[in-house]
């Protein structure tokens, strides 16, 4: 059984400006690459995209940013309530607006939704994890993950955001992987 419990309900969400406020990230790892069978292996980026509990598509994680937590802290539980994942949570990717069909409330009656997008290196799959039963977790390229993406927000989240985040960690030669030393 998973000791880990995932968070519902509305009473502790944010909101600004009509507005309710979610936080997500774009769970991601290395992988060693072998291409056209030369012995040269090198490192390719995968992203995490998880099962939609409403409908077919995959998404990246993420869920209402609540009242007594910060923004990051929001991420990160989300990776590990929605993706079974964690990491080390990185930069701020960008704020995605979107129209969300299934949570209109009092505070947002047109389902209006701010998402906070963070890059999160996966160093840890947990085995067991709060919304597994309903949700399955699929490692993919970044083209696989474009042509996966349910949502136009999270696709431009993906390219606009991490996809360019990443190169310029890659063209300013830092390391986001000590394995790529």
């Amino acid at each position: 059984m998973c000791d880990l419990v995932a968070r519902t309900g509305r009473l502790q969400q944010r909101y600004e400006h009509g507005s309710r406020l979610v936080a997500g990230c774009i769970p991601f790892r290395y992988i060693n690459s072998e291409e056209d069978g030369n012995s040269e292996s090198g490192k390719v980026i995968q992203v995490l995209m998880i099962s939609s509990s409403s409908g077919p598509g995959l998404l990246f994680p993420k869920g209402g940013w609540e009242n007594d937590e910060t923004v990051r802290e929001a991420a990160v539980r989300e990776a590990v309530e929605e993706a079974g994942v964690r990491g080390t949570l990185m930069d701020f990717l960008g704020d995605y607006e979107f129209k969300s069909k299934t949570h209109q409330d009092e505070f947002s009656p047109e389902g209006l939704c701010k998402a906070a997008m963070y890059a999160l290196h996966v160093k840890e799959e947990l085995e067991m994890w709060p919304e597994q039963k309903t949700r399955t977790r699929t490692w993919l390229t970044i083209e696989e993950a474009v042509e996966s993406c349910r949502h136009a927000w999270m696709k431009d989240a993906l390219v606009d955001g991490f996809c360019k985040w990443h190169k310029e960690k890659m063209e300013k030669g830092e390391i986001i992987d000590e394995d790529l030393k």
